[in-house]
């Protein structure tokens, strides 16, 4: 049995706090404004394997193991420190990483049971940085929405009674319709 992990006490002795519409405070999503912390989307790879491919190279740190990853990627996948640092801590876990402080940071090293999975799973694990695999990067759905939210926010705090009830309106059918988007499937090829 695996031991519990307490996600209130963010692994390597940080505090990670996230809300609910990305880093910054207010869902700004950070400096700039909303989505301009981004480069886009792309599906998120495999960070578990990331993490043992990279540490099979040399110990590294959090935010080295996620600087190598956006670099690998050629800047299609940064894995968050919400997903990095919990990850090593389950590897740690598992005994196939050990963290060790070393000039104020803690650095992560495989362990032999580690550095043996590497060495038997190697080929056989998908390549968690072929940004090919990963498909072109779709339009920033979640910047978008983050866009409509503060331009709801502004009718709101400045638009009349109307405007409020027509832009209410506009969210619900535009919530309805995309539902309905999922609902006729996948696109159809036309004969």
């Amino acid at each position: 049995m695996r031991p519990s992990f307490d996600f209130t006490e963010a692994p390597f002795g940080r505090r990670h706090q996230h809300h609910a519409f990305g880093p910054g405070r207010g869902g700004r999503g950070g400096p700039g404004g909303p989505g301009r912390g981004r480069r886009g989307r792309a599906p998120r790879g495999d960070v578990r394997a990331a993490i043992l491919l990279l540490l099979a190279e040399e110990p590294m740190h959090g935010y080295q193991l996620m600087q190598a990853i956006a670099d690998r990627t050629d800047g299609r996948w940064t894995p968050s420190p919400g997903a990095i640092y919990p990850a090593i801590s389950l590897l740690e876990d598992e005994g196939l990483v050990v963290a060790r402080a070393e000039s104020g940071r803690k650095v992560a090293t495989l362990t032999d049971a580690g550095r043996a999975l590497v060495d038997e799973n190697r080929d056989t694990w998908p390549d968690p940085f072929d940004t090919a695999a990963h498909g072109p990067a779709g339009p920033d759905l979640r910047g978008a929405v983050m866009q409509l939210g503060e331009a709801a926010r502004q009718v709101g705090r400045t638009g009349s009674p109307d405007q409020r009830e027509r832009a209410a309106t506009i969210i619900d059918d535009a919530r309805r319709a995309l539902y309905l988007l999922l609902a006729d499937g996948p696109e159809r090829s036309e004969s």
